[in-house]
């Protein structure tokens, strides 16, 4: 990871650990369809409406913050995208996912639904196109995918599967369906295994992570 130097336009794309498993599978499921641009680096905290030189100079401080080269890890990195909101909307969206955390036992299974809150003027909703959720570490779950999206994008993220390695698995749907794995050699003398699940709204842009524990069943 580095600094590039702001003083020129630059653009530094590199593919993402999914992007590069995708890509090394060969069989046509890696394809760029969508983008996003996110502003992880800016700290607007720094945008002064007091500087001695007028207006033309509140944003200096962030204009001259020094950017990010882009690095494959998608956990750090474009974690807050930018999204286009109504004109006057007071209140940033948030996602609800009925956990502030998840415990499974071995073999259980369970089903989020996702809700959007400050959402197109409500106070709660659930997005026409769904939500992206991705589990840090799929080898902990027998299955996860996601349901109530029927698109080809939907079907080829939740018919993925990398059973057995230790990668991000990410599924597309209005709910997701988690299956705690049932192999007992991951947990080795531990009686505990942790990841993350990470859901993002695809309209708002709302983004929240939470931790999932699995737990051996004797």
């Amino acid at each position: 990871m580095a600094y590039l130097n702001n003083s020129t336009v630059t653009v530094d794309a590199i593919l993402t650990k999914k992007g590069r498993e995708l890509l090394a599978r060969g069989d046509g499921s890696f394809g760029i369809t969508q983008f996003a641009l996110s502003d992880d680096e800016i700290d607007y905290t720094l945008y002064n409406t007091t500087h001695p030189s007028g207006s033309a100079y509140y944003g200096e401080a962030i204009e001259a913050m020094p950017l990010l080269e882009a690095f494959p890890d998608e956990t750090q990195i474009m974690k807050y995208k930018l999204v286009t909101l109504p004109r006057g909307t007071a209140r940033l969206p948030i996602l609800d996912l009925g956990y502030a955390a998840i415990v499974l036992k071995q073999g259980a299974s369970l089903s989020i639904t996702p809700q959007t809150l400050n959402y197109l003027g409500a106070n709660q909703t659930f997005e026409a196109n769904g939500y992206v959720a991705t589990v840090a570490d799929a080898r902990l779950f027998g299955n996860i995918n996601g349901v109530g999206i029927n698109t080809p994008e939907a079907d080829r993220l939740n018919a993925i599967q990398t059973l057995g390695t230790n990668v991000s698995r990410t599924v597309l749907g209005t709910s997701i369906n988690l299956t705690a794995t049932t192999v007992n050699t991951l947990f080795g003398s531990n009686t505990r295994l942790q990841t993350t699940i990470t859901v993002i709204g695809r309209d708002s842009g709302a983004r929240l992570t939470i931790p999932v524990t699995i737990t051996k069943v004797n």
